[in-house]
């Protein structure tokens, strides 16, 4: 239950929950570790993707004009080609959606969607690197506790055994 005094997250003392409180704490740290590890490789393929269409940008000059060149119409398939207008690219934004931009204007975007994706990965790696902090912490707790209950239980054994004795 959330508290109504404050919209902040709440603090839990983690020494005080039980063994599989903590296991269970610890899975879910687990699973965010996981998103944001996979997070952070979907965001370093875009940041390549950004990076590689920045530098073929520069290769475009106005001597390219009526070369030959492989269009691909799948991942798999080109078809040759010869480039019309050297001063016009036409620029994937996403969903289906194109933006034609002149030269400048198509390496300033990708200039940009690389800073800005760059930018969410330290974000991403930051809140992983304290996630995994509190995961150590959390096994390190979870470690203390085991080894408490086990001395509970040889105290107990040696005192039933003293008892028979």
């Amino acid at each position: 239950m959330a508290s109504s005094k404050g919209s902040g997250p709440q603090v839990i003392d983690i020494s005080k929950l039980n063994l599989e409180q903590l296991t269970n704490l610890k899975n879910q740290l687990d699973q965010e570790l996981q998103f944001f590890n996979e997070s952070l490789q979907q965001l370093k393929i875009a940041q390549l993707k950004f990076n590689e269409s920045g530098e073929c940008v520069d290769k475009v000059t106005p001597e390219v004009k009526g070369k030959e060149v492989l269009v691909p119409l799948t991942s798999c398939m080109y078809v040759p080609g010869t480039i019309a207008d050297a001063e016009k690219l036409l620029i994937d934004i996403g969903t289906g959606y194109y933006v034609e931009r002149d030269v400048p204007g198509a390496k300033d975007y990708f200039t940009r969607k690389v800073k800005f994706v760059t930018e969410q990965m330290e974000k991403i790696q930051k809140i992983a690197a304290e996630k995994s902090k509190l995961r150590e912490v959390v096994m390190d707790i979870m470690e203390v506790k085991v080894d408490q209950q086990l001395a509970a239980i040889q105290q107990q054994q040696a005192a039933t055994g003293a008892a028979k004795a």
